[in-house]
């Protein structure tokens, strides 16, 4: 019995946040792409990982608020609002619509529609 994906991209984004970033990856196909509205086009799974791991150093807290979440057959579409606060104290939030696509069991693609909303 297969899985629920809509779950499934939860416990990544819950990955993320944790800066657990193997298991982001062990989650993904060999092949995985990231695509992100910052106008760097597609990157693989690995390169877009090595991007973020330095923020596992200056990053107090991390957390994905999922405020919409919709599913079909092997699709994710979700709304979500990424809270962070640095070790520094800023805090600053970002508002996003991600797509995740999966090949069985694992993320095949993830795609990221943000605008930041300055800090607080």
């Amino acid at each position: 019995m297969r899985k629920n994906i809509g779950e499934m991209a939860t416990r990544c984004l819950r990955r993320m946040e944790s800066c657990d970033f193997e298991g982001v990856r062990a989650m993904c196909t060999e092949t995985a792409t990231v695509w992100h509205n910052d106008g760097t086009g597609d990157r693989t799974i690995d390169e877009k990982l090595e991007q973020l791991r330095p923020l596992a150093g200056a990053v107090g807290s991390l957390r994905f608020d999922i405020t919409r979440q919709f599913h079909g057959a092997n699709e994710v579409l979700q709304q979500h609002v990424l809270r962070m606060t640095m070790l520094d104290g800023s805090r600053s939030e970002v508002h996003a619509a991600m797509y995740f696509r999966f090949d069985g069991d694992l993320i095949d693609r993830m795609e990221e529609y943000a605008y930041g909303m300055g800090a607080a």
